[in-house]
């Protein structure tokens, strides 16, 4: 009976927490700010305390995730609303770097030490502050940087060059699974794949671990490491 108890607590819990999410939207993830942290917390707190509470049932456990859950799809709601709750409760962005000069102030406030702001700037690919123009701490944590023009990559606009057009890669076999609905979006076909297979030294898709199909550059695969990879070069130098 006990094992039981902590089972239909489980899957009560389980689907509870995916209602949660599933309401209050991929923000929870992608863009986790320290309250939404500190509520995920809760969240995982609430189901992991009550399942081991002989005197808490999964009634209890829905009706305590159905409150907080709630509160938080509250407030996320007045935050969408309410343009003047969203620095109060998400926070503020915080320029750290401006015009090329380090706020210490700004950074005594967000507690980071320089050592940490070279880690940010590195993880950005930036391995000089001297480099940077404007650095920006976001909500979440994350470091936004706008590069001096004189570090910054050119675009094709400042060398000149005509825009051309973009399209997007597709994924055609992925763990030697071909993807069919990617390769028909391709407006391609399995014998064709299959052709372009046999013409790299390869029998079937099985043979390959990654496929990927761009207009303008054409098929680019990845076998399996069991493949003779040198064998593959040599046909592919030979088309």
């Amino acid at each position: 009976m006990e094992y039981l108890r902590i089972g239909t607590e489980l899957v009560a819990g389980f689907f509870t927490l995916f209602i949660i999410i599933k309401i209050l939207g991929k923000t929870q993830i992608s863009q986790i700010t320290p309250f939404d942290f500190l509520s995920a917390l809760v969240l995982g707190e609430l189901v992991g305390n009550a399942i081991y509470q002989t005197e808490t049932g999964a009634l209890q456990i829905v009706f305590a995730l159905v409150v907080w859950g709630s509160l938080l799809f509250i407030m996320e709601s007045v935050n969408q609303r309410i343009l003047k709750t969203r620095g109060f409760m998400q926070g503020k962005p915080s320029i750290i770097i401006r015009q090329g000069v380090i706020d210490r102030y700004q950074l005594n406030k967000n507690k980071i030490n320089i050592d940490q702001l070279q880690t940010l700037l590195r993880q950005k690919s930036v391995f000089s502050v001297r480099e940077v123009d404007y650095a920006i701490l976001e909500t979440n944590g994350g470091l936004s940087v706008l590069k001096k023009s004189n570090y910054d990559t050119p675009k094709k606009k400042d060398l000149l060059l005509p825009p051309e057009e973009l399209h997007l890669p597709y994924t055609l076999i992925s763990d030697g699974k071909v993807l069919k609905e990617n390769l028909y979006d391709c407006g391609l076909n399995e014998e064709w794949l299959l052709k372009q297979l046999s013409a790299r030294g390869l029998d079937k898709a099985q043979d390959v671990f990654f496929a990927e199909w761009s207009k303008v550059e054409g098929l680019y695969l990845v076998p399996y490491q069991g493949f003779s990879y040198d064998a593959f070069l040599k046909k592919l130098r030979l088309t």
